[in-house]
């Protein structure tokens, strides 16, 4: 079963290939990281799913942030809250992105303030968590960030009481300001659907090492991670595509099979297992049945 929720823990180990040293202290359920530092190590953005704590992001650049049933296009500096409740994911991030991200649990508040996180504007299910900024608003957004990450990397015993007030202040100072109405309206929900289906289903691709696999094979898996039922998410790519959610699944697996056997070397063993079949048998039939040949007869081709 496709996973819906991803935890702090595999989130650390997504991005660094490690956990991190915070993570292992009495404290460690928060820590800062610069967006540009990302962008330079090719760490990818998150697939669309729910995590199982906060962020809070201050986005330097242009980009498409898909929330909840929607789509919002950013520009400039922006201010984004998410919460465990509503899943999210951004287009890759490119070149000359900057700006900040912390990420944290609700235990890291409820340790001294009496803060619950779910009861405020920002983090509210439902809410509009996109805050366009001014360049005054940037700089004071930008300064607290800044005093985050020096508190954080510094020896003070109390370093975390100061950092619970600095993103404290910083929540405090963005339900002051209106939230961004930038939002791409799809025509309807069902397009949305299909968008982030699609989305999803290509973010698989292409496979670069034999040590990739593409597991969203199924309808039933997209619509777990997608939460949704998945009678709704074929309705909706039928009514959307005039074609089912198996035949757009059925078509990238295949365009990416003849990719594998005429651009790489590996043997078609390797290939069906970085496809997602149990055997080579079950790779055989299914290329078989979507293109009247045998792998080994298309490669020779």
């Amino acid at each position: 079963m496709a996973k819906v929720t991803e935890s702090l823990e595999e989130f650390y180990k997504h991005k660094f290939e490690e956990l991190s040293d915070n993570l292992s202290k009495a404290a460690g359920q928060f820590n800062v990281f610069r967006i540009e530092d990302l962008v330079r190590t090719g760490t990818s953005s998150p697939t669309y799913i729910r995590r199982d704590f906060y962020k809070i992001m201050l986005f330097q650049g242009n980009n498409v942030f898909h929330y909840s049933d929607k789509s919002i296009p950013v520009s400039g500096n922006t201010l984004l809250f998410f919460n465990p409740q509503v899943p999210y994911t951004y287009e890759p991030v490119i070149k000359g992105t900057k700006g900040y991200f912390c990420v944290f649990r609700d235990e890291f508040f409820q340790q001294n303030l009496r803060l619950n996180l779910g009861e405020l504007p920002v983090f509210a299910a439902g809410s509009q968590p996109v805050f366009q900024l001014t360049e005054d608003e940037n700089q004071v957004a930008q300064a607290i960030f800044g005093k985050i990450e020096k508190e954080l990397n510094g020896d003070d015993n109390y370093k975390y009481e100061l950092i619970r007030t600095y993103v404290s202040e910083l929540i405090y100072t963005t339900m002051k300001l209106k939230p961004s109405e930038n939002v791409f309206q799809h025509p309807d929900a069902g397009s949305r659907i299909t968008a982030v289906f699609t989305e999803l289903l290509e973010r698989q691709f292409p496979i670069a090492s034999t040590a990739q696999r593409f597991e969203l094979r199924s309808p039933k898996v997209f619509a777990e991670r997608l939460a949704v039922h998945v009678n709704y998410l074929n309705r909706s790519i039928k009514k959307t595509t005039g074609r089912t959610t198996t035949d757009h699944i059925f078509e990238r697996l295949t365009s990416e099979a003849k990719a594998l056997l005429k651009h790489t070397n590996w043997n078609i063993a390797e290939i069906s297992y970085v496809l997602g079949f149990e055997d080579q048998a079950h790779f055989n039939n299914f290329f078989k049945k979507q293109t009247r040949l045998s792998p080994s007869a298309f490669r020779k081709v």
